[in-house]
């Protein structure tokens, strides 16, 4: 590992006191090129950083761990808080894990902000006035990355949300907003389908955003709220979404504005922060002095800002704004009708160098709060217990019969404490009375229901497995159903 303080070699800039710790990840790929030259643009603009250079990716996972990520690397980020991370390669096939995804869960990095901003004299887009902010939850929904081969031809995958969770992320959305002074916060679910899961991300929002009055809110489904998020961006300030809808559609935000390689993003925590390029690690470029550095520049510009050091991201990012108004473009952005220059990653990086204390002429200047400060949100209130009543259990079985044959079976064997109630097939009831044109597969979900609405309880469940096991029945999993509070807590069948 390296240590090395940053010395402000910028006659405009004034070394702050006491650097701040950074671990330092220079990536795989293209990695090593953008960061080095951004490295170099933040030493010239004075930013105060103790760095602590680390190894990830590719090698560590070759090397033989999975994750990518040894034990003394996570002393390193424990220990400094901060991390800027340049791009890495996760090998493809089995057994390896995704580093980022790893990062922001395990230290508790719950929000992935994204700012995709439009410059319309700079780099060609069809949305001129866009400037939006995604707001993704990073730490659950169908990235809990829990999923099983469940039959022959079924494989599950887990989609977790918890309360707390959309309590951090959406309370952080609005602190957030309120920050930058931005106008609306807009939710998108898929709340219509996903009633209870994305129902409770859209029931949280709508609870949380009457204390911020001063802010405009709305929901959206997702699959609108991606074809307007494409045709008209414009209308959104901040969006905040579960955590798939984030990934995707903050690439497509951060594509139209006219390049994913300007793309800055920060995954924040109540203990630590991780700043990087949305983009990926490039391998066919690496090497060739051609990539953007300017995703991992401005990812940097926002982690001077949480370091409050504001002076200086606002030194740097001006000089950036200064690099592609004059038309210092490059490859992935250079367009005869908009490029003066056409440079590599260095030549960008000098160029951005040059300009440090100059600010752009036709677009607006950036300006930080000399007071600006992490935002921070506060932490989900603790929820009265529900009372908590098992009425049923779905059980999954694998299983070639019909539905017809199948529930003979389970009826036969159930006992008389609980009932087969109905069977679905990929969430489809197919008995009783389904219908003849409704494709099944080997995996069954089947309902059993008190015989006579009397209590039942966990033996009752143990009790019902033990007799389907005893008659041979393949159940992958059991499923206890719940009310809370005398509300139902699991879905019903399609059809039902």
């Amino acid at each position: 590992m390296r240590n090395a303080a940053a010395t402000a070699l910028s006659a405009q800039a004034e070394p702050i006191a006491e650097p701040a710790p950074v671990t330092v990840a220079m990536g795989d790929g293209i990695g090593p090129e953008i960061m080095e030259a951004c490295l170099r643009i933040l030493e010239a603009a004075g930013a105060s950083l103790a760095i602590d250079e680390i190894d990830i990716g590719e090698s560590v996972y070759r090397a033989g761990h999975s994750a990518g990520i040894t034990d003394s690397t996570w002393q390193s980020l424990r220990h400094n808080g901060v991390f800027y991370k340049a791009p890495i390669t996760t090998p493809q096939g089995g057994g390896y894990k995704s580093l980022n995804v790893t990062v922001r869960k395990s230290l508790g990095l719950f929000a992935n902000i994204r700012p995709c901003r439009a410059y319309p004299a700079c780099i060609p887009t069809r949305h001129p006035a866009m400037d939006l902010v995604v707001v993704r939850e990073n730490e659950e929904d169908l990235y809990a990355g829990i999923e099983h081969r469940q039959t022959d031809q079924v494989y599950q995958c887990l989609k977790l949300v918890s309360r707390p969770g959309c309590e951090k992320i959406i309370r952080y959305a609005f602190e957030y907003a309120r920050a930058h002074g931005r106008r609306k916060v807009s939710c998108f679910t898929k709340d219509n389908i996903m009633k209870m899961t994305d129902g409770l991300f859209h029931e949280v929002f709508d609870q949380i955003a009457p204390e911020y009055p001063e802010i405009e809110t709305d929901h959206w489904i997702i699959d609108i709220a991606a074809a307007r998020l494409a045709d008209t961006p414009e209308i959104f300030d901040v969006v905040v979404m579960p955590n798939l809808y984030g990934d995707i559609l903050s690439d497509i935000a951060a594509q139209i504005t006219g390049s994913v390689g300007i793309a800055p993003s920060a995954n924040i925590g109540s203990n630590g922060a991780m700043f990087e390029a949305i983009h990926g690690s490039a391998p066919p470029l690496a090497g060739r002095d051609i990539a953007n550095p300017s995703g991992l520049l401005l990812a940097g510009v926002m982690m001077l800002v949480h370091l409050r050091q504001p002076e200086v991201a606002e030194r740097i990012h001006n000089a950036w704004l200064a690099t592609i108004e004059q038309g210092i473009h490059t490859d992935d952005i250079h367009r005869a009708e908009t490029s003066r220059h056409r440079v590599g990653t260095r030549g960008f990086a000098d160029a951005v160098i040059e300009r440090l204390g100059t600010e752009p002429e036709t677009m607006t200047p950036v300006r930080y709060n000399a007071d600006a400060a992490p935002v921070i949100a506060p932490e989900p209130l603790p929820q009265r217990v529900a009372a908590k009543t098992l009425v049923g259990v779905d059980v999954f079985v694998h299983a070639t019969d019909t539905a017809e044959a199948l529930a003979g079976t389970l009826r036969r064997n159930a006992g008389d404490i609980l009932d087969l109630q109905m069977i679905t097939n990929r969430g489809v009831k197919v008995w009783p009375d389904g219908l003849p044109e409704t494709f099944c597969t080997d995996h069954w979900r089947c309902r059993f229901m008190p015989a006579d609405s009397c209590p039942v309880n966990q033996s009752d469940v143990v009790a019902l497995l033990a007799s389907l096991t005893e008659a041979g029945v393949d159940f992958i999993k059991s499923e206890q159903l719940y009310d809370f509070d005398g509300k139902r807590g699991y879905s019903l069948g399609q059809g039902q």
